[in-house]
């Protein structure tokens, strides 16, 4: 997996990244969307390598056009800092997990998973989304499948950590919901409903979108029946969500 940048089109640009697990590269990702107002904003940090680093400055007026960093998955945190050195002047967004594990960093007191609130902060240009019934920072921290989604409706662009992966194999590949499903689910009567409702509404919601960049996998680009991949990732997790709710009866 190389370091790259992709323009999907339409002021979205998705920034392809390396995260190695002993010899394994599973990799990792940003975005870079452009506002109507000519703001940038970084969904995720990451390290950016100075080729990398000369694209994005060259698109963001060396930088200084970046107005925020939103950390979206509250265990994505290795990149934080750096990415704060290399973009200063941007405002810094993340969870109460991000905050903790960097208090020195000057960070907003509007949390990412406040969607509404954080919607509004960029105009309602990007819409944000964080899964129902599952715990959003889980105590077991291997456990890494709540994030908050985020959807770039001018170019029909989903950014999604770890809840949905998409691997481009034949046969094998396609979209699925991250394997840590069944230990994300609340333990209390009602959250596999609460996701599956939660899942079938962005499917519905969002369904309109033509490309999705994951993490960790690879993006899956220019498709016309997303909601339908999505509801039938969902469909293939049924049997975790029902195990769970005769565990929670």
């Amino acid at each position: 997996m190389a370091e790259k940048l992709l323009e999907i089109g339409d002021g979205f640009w998705n920034i392809r990244g390396d995260f190695r697990i002993g010899v394994l590269n599973i990799g990792t990702q940003a975005s870079l969307v452009r506002l109507s107002d000519g703001r940038f904003v970084l969904l995720d940090a990451y390290t950016l390598p100075d080729a990398l680093l000369r694209e994005v400055k060259a698109l963001t007026g060396g930088g200084k056009d970046i107005d925020a960093i939103i950390n979206l998955h509250p265990f994505h945190t290795i990149h934080v800092k750096r990415a704060h050195a290399q973009f200063p002047g941007a405002r810094l967004f993340g969870s109460a997990r991000h905050v903790a594990k960097a208090p020195q960093l000057p960070w907003q007191d509007l949390r990412v998973d406040g969607t509404d609130a954080l919607s509004a902060e960029l105009g309602g240009e990007l819409a944000f989304s964080v899964p129902d019934g599952v715990d959003f920072i889980s105590e077991d921290e291997s456990v890494h499948f709540s994030s908050v989604l985020a959807y770039h409706s001018a170019s029909q662009t989903i950014h999604v950590d770890d809840t949905f992966n998409h691997v481009a194999m034949p046969l094998f590949g396609g979209l699925s919901l991250h394997p840590t499903l069944g230990k994300a689910l609340k333990k209390e009567k009602g959250a596999a409903g609460a996701f599956r409702t939660w899942a079938s509404g962005i499917a519905d919601d969002w369904g309109g979108a033509r490309n999705l960049c994951a993490a960790h996998t690879s993006p899956l680009l220019g498709v016309d029946n997303l909601g339908d991949q999505m509801r039938a990732a969902l469909s293939r997790s049924e049997r975790k969500l029902r195990a769970h709710e005769r565990r929670q009866r």
